[in-house]
C-alpha cells in the first residue's frame, strides 16, 4: 500500500462516517475535507509506505507553523486529525492513536462581540414591515435575537417548525439534533406579520417549504442574509462590524446579564459541551467590571495613587 493510497482511502472513510453516521453538518464536512486534503498532500510529498505514525504527525505539525498558520488554524488541524485518528483505531486501521503525542497550541480567548440593548433595538427598528423583503428580514433578525440560534439553523428553518400558538421552533442544529428553542412575543408578532401577506408577496403563488424566502422560492441564503444584516446595520448608525454571529452572542450575553442560569443558555445555543457556553460569563463579568468603574464613586480611578504623607 502506498504512502498517499493509504491515506487517501483511510481519508475518505472516515469522511463518509462522519456525512452517514455522525450526521455532520455541510460546513463541517467541508472543514475537515480540507485539512484532510492538506495533510494528504503533505504525505504524499514524503513517499513513505502506509500511514503516518506519531513522528511523522509532529513533523506535520512542525510545518504547519513554518508555514504561517495561526494558532488557532493550527489547533483545528489537530482536532481534524485526533478525530481522524480515533476512528483509525476503532475501525482497526492503525493499532495506536499516534495523535495522543501532539500537544494543542495555547490560543488567547477572544470574548465574543456583542450589541448593546439599545442598539438591538436600534438595529430592530430599521426594516420597514411595509416591504415584503424588509418584513422578512425584520422577523429574521427578531428570531435571530430572541433564539440565538446560528445563522445556517435560521436560513433553514421551514413553515413546519415555526409553532406560533405555542410560541416555539423546532431546530435542526449540529449533527443532525433537533431542539425546542422559545420564542418571546415580539418575535411571534414578526414572523405572523411576515406570513400574513409579505410572504405571498415574495413568493408570487410559487410553493416553498421554507420560512423566509426568496422570489424564487427558496431560503434566504446565510450570505444574502449577512449582507441585509450588514445594510440595517449601516442605516442604524451601528459602526461595528456586524455578523450573523453578532447577534447570537447578544441573546447568550443580555440573557446572562438578566439572570438567566447556564445550563439553560447551552440548551437554547445548542452547545454539546457546556464550556463553550462559558465564555459569556467572562463577558457579564468584564461588563459588570464596567458598570462598576464607571457608576462607583469608589471605583472611579483618576490616577495613580498618591503614596501617603
Amino acid at each position: 500500500m502506498n504512502s498517499e493510497g493509504g491515506l487517501s482511502s483511510a481519508a475518505a472513510a472516515f469522511l463518509a462516517w462522519c456525512r452517514i453516521e455522525k450526521g455532520l453538518a455541510p460546513q463541517t464536512l467541508f472543514a475537515y475535507s480540507q485539512d484532510i486534503n492538506k495533510f494528504k498532500s503533505h504525505w504524499a510529498e514524503r513517499k513513505q509506505a502506509g500511514l503516518p505514525a506519531a513522528a511523522d504527525l509532529a513533523a506535520y505539525v512542525d510545518a504547519l507553523y513554518s508555514g504561517g498558520l495561526s494558532s488557532r488554524s493550527v489547533a483545528r488541524h489537530l482536532t481534524t486529525l485526533r478525530n481522524l485518528y480515533r476512528f483509525l483505531l476503532r475501525e482497526d486501521r492503525v493499532t495506536e492513536d499516534a495523535t495522543r503525542y501532539l500537544h494543542a497550541p495555547k490560543q488567547w480567548r477572544n470574548l465574543p462581540k456583542y450589541l448593546t440593548r439599545e442598539q438591538v433595538e436600534q438595529l430592530l427598528a430599521e426594516p420597514k414591515p411595509e416591504l415584503p423583503r424588509e418584513s422578512r428580514d425584520r422577523a429574521m433578525v427578531e428570531v435571530l435575537y430572541a433564539s440565538g440560534l446560528r445563522v445556517s439553523e435560521l436560513c433553514g428553518l421551514k413553515l413546519s417548525d415555526a409553532n406560533l400558538s405555542l410560541g416555539y421552533l423546532r431546530v435542526t442544529g449540529k449533527g443532525s439534533k433537533t431542539r425546542m428553542v422559545p420564542l418571546g412575543r415580539h418575535a411571534q408578532q414578526a414572523i405572523q406579520a411576515y406570513l400574513d401577506c409579505p410572504r405571498a408577496q415574495l413568493l408570487r403563488s410559487r410553493p416553498s417549504p421554507y420560512l423566509f424566502v426568496t422570489a424564487r422560492g427558496g431560503p434566504l441564503t446565510r450570505q444574502a442574509f449577512w449582507k441585509r444584516l450588514s445594510f440595517y446595520g449601516l442605516r442604524a448608525s451601528i459602526h461595528v462590524p456586524l455578523t450573523p454571529h453578532v447577534l447570537r452572542h447578544s441573546f447568550a450575553t443580555h440573557l446572562l446579564e438578566g439572570g438567566a442560569d447556564l445550563r439553560s443558555v447551552q440548551a437554547m445555543l445548542g452547545h454539546a459541551d457546556i464550556a463553550t457556553t462559558e465564555i459569556y460569563t467572562h463577558v457579564v463579568r468584564s461588563r459588570l467590571r464596567e458598570i462598576v468603574d464607571r457608576h462607583h464613586p469608589r471605583a472611579q480611578t483618576h490616577g495613580p495613587l498618591e503614596a501617603n504623607r
